[in-house]
């Protein structure tokens, strides 16, 4: 880290900032958190989640593809951990115009890890840089929603209000792109297709293609055939490396 940057970094106070923050973000920020942290740490022309000696680490609640440019712009000069948390419990709760609970359910869609997929596919250039991690968060949430008179028509009103962390059941960290082999392919046999690997993680078609289009960027499957329209893929002799902090 350069003089300049220091200095930019010497007026942040540390605590960990919340202001104008989604309940859900905040919650897993302080989570998250250890002691030597620093928060919302000015850092070329962006605001740091979380510095952790040399390490950013930004936590991303929302659409990954938001973080495209800033993502792309970090990870050419630092290393980087984005921190994206999937539920794989949540409470729906509905709130009158007082704040008064209603209602309460629990969602029938319960999500896992592989889910992430679906997110890393919007960050093409970065597959497989040495300079990216992945942490995966499957937490517990609850979804607050209240009634719109001008939004929410496909819930009949109830649009959500917020997203609250009530706690984390697991977490895994990919540092090398051989570490999503361990967690998505332990045993499925060789060659497969998408719909192999589908049925192996009991997914949909669709997440398959999506999880075999992020591995084979990364370079850690390869294409050795098809089978009808079909292509059919095996791994690439990779070695894997602890997450670090």
């Amino acid at each position: 880290m350069t003089p300049a940057e220091t200095n930019e970094e010497s007026h942040v106070k540390p605590h960990i900032g919340t202001l104008n923050e989604k309940p859900l973000h905040a919650a897993l920020k302080a989570w998250y958190a250890e002691p030597s942290d620093r928060f919302e740490v000015p850092l070329d022309g962006f605001v740091i989640d979380i510095m952790r000696d040399r390490l950013l680490i930004e936590i991303q609640t929302g659409s990954v593809s938001a973080l495209r440019r800033k993502l792309t712009a970090l990870v050419k000069r630092h290393p980087t951990r984005l921190v994206i948390p999937i539920a794989a419990t949540r409470s729906i709760i509905k709130l009158d115009n007082e704040g008064t609970e209603q209602a309460r359910r629990n969602s029938p869609k319960h999500g896992r890890m592989y889910d992430v997929f679906s997110e890393l596919v919007a960050l093409p250039s970065l597959l497989g840089d040495s300079n990216l991690q992945v942490e995966v968060l499957l937490t517990e949430e609850e979804e607050v929603r209240r009634r719109s008179e001008t939004h929410g028509w496909r819930r009949h009103g109830w649009v959500t209000n917020e997203r609250r962390l009530v706690g984390v059941i697991d977490r895994v960290c990919f540092h090398h792109p051989a570490d999503f082999l361990a967690v998505v392919l332990p045993s499925l046999a060789e060659p497969f297709t998408t719909a192999d690997l589908a049925n192996a993680v009991s997914c949909t078609r669709r997440l398959a293609q999506q999880m075999a289009y992020y591995l084979r960027k990364m370079g850690v499957i390869t294409v050795v055939g098809k089978n009808g329209n079909a292509l059919c893929y095996k791994r690439s002799l990779l070695t894997s490396a602890p997450c670090e902090d």
